[in-house]
């Protein structure tokens, strides 16, 4: 199998923050590569920088060491290339679901004409099943709803990749389900390259193809990557009772609550071949190509 070119490179990526004590490291040498059309979860415990590396792909936070490469290019600035989705909705509530959508459209396509820039916000409004309401205020519409808006708003732009940092965090369960539906519903159409910070072991497994699983702050690193390998597209109750699900949560519980304080780098000696084995179980070909550095 001839082997996919990465359009994410993420090489030595390190964030810090200068203190009266020294610098305060939150992310060290961060590497990690993401295959074109590929979903990657970053998981890990509270603090230990996973919103800090998404912030940094988005171009929002400056990276203090390392380097970014995004479909050849290298960059360190945000751009229309990369659509965001937050855990709040973000919504200027002065303006209609409808009219937060084309803030983004008329920025990136200000040179298309007035009626492809409104079919394309309506569409995606519409995809996101927000048809009958995208002239609705905030306001006026449920925190699912606005999320809803906030999906839309970032398909819309028609990026290179889609950055989810915990975008179901303030969702009650059922509707937590339901959007998981429509983000891979509109993933499917899109083959958006997708990088998404989450909590919920649970949401890692569904929706991602590899989980990435971050070691305890500070100086957070990559410290396992679990490759997924259910088919897609996934049906959730088939995913639920498939002997491997147990298998594979139980590996990414015992890493957050058992190996996520070792940090990779700092172990001298190599992993045994029986350690190999195991790390390697759910390894495919991209998953092999993209997380080799």
């Amino acid at each position: 199998m001839t082997p996919l070119a990465p359009i994410l490179e993420l090489f030595k990526l390190s964030k810090a923050y200068p203190t009266p004590k020294g610098p305060a490291v939150i992310v060290r040498d961060f590497n990690l590569n993401l295959a074109k059309g590929e979903f990657v979860t970053l998981i890990g415990h509270s603090g230990c920088g996973k919103s800090t590396v998404l912030s940094m792909v988005a171009g929002l936070t400056d990276a203090t060491e390392g380097s970014m490469i995004l479909a050849g290019r290298e960059t360190n600035e945000a751009g229309p290339d990369r659509g965001v989705v937050f855990q709040s909705p973000c919504l200027l509530p002065w303006l209609s679901a409808f009219e937060n959508v084309m803030l983004g459209v008329n920025q990136v396509y200000f040179n298309a004409p007035k009626v492809e820039r409104r079919e394309l916000a309506e569409y995606y409004l519409s995809v996101v099943g927000l048809g009958n309401a995208m002239h609705k205020f905030p306001r006026e519409l449920s925190q699912g709803m606005c999320q809803r808006v906030g999906i839309a708003r970032a398909f819309a732009l028609q990026p290179k990749m889609l950055l989810l940092d915990e975008p179901f965090g303030m969702l009650d369960s059922l509707t937590k389900i339901e959007l998981q539906e429509v983000l891979l519903e509109l993933w499917r159409r899109n083959k958006l390259t997708t990088l998404m910070v989450t909590h919920d072991v649970d949401e890692a497994i569904f929706l991602s193809d590899r989980v990435v699983m971050m070691s305890d702050g500070p100086e957070a690193e990559v410290g396992d990557i679990l490759t997924i390998p259910f088919a897609r597209p996934r049906i959730r109750a088939e995913v639920l009772t498939d002997p491997r699900y147990m298998e594979i949560r139980n590996h990414l519980l015992t890493f957050l609550n058992e190996r996520s304080h070792i940090r990779p780098s700092r172990i001298k000696t190599p992993r045994s071949e029986e350690t190999e084995t195991v790390a390697c179980k759910y390894e495919s070909p991209v998953a092999a190509v993209t997380s080799t550095q």
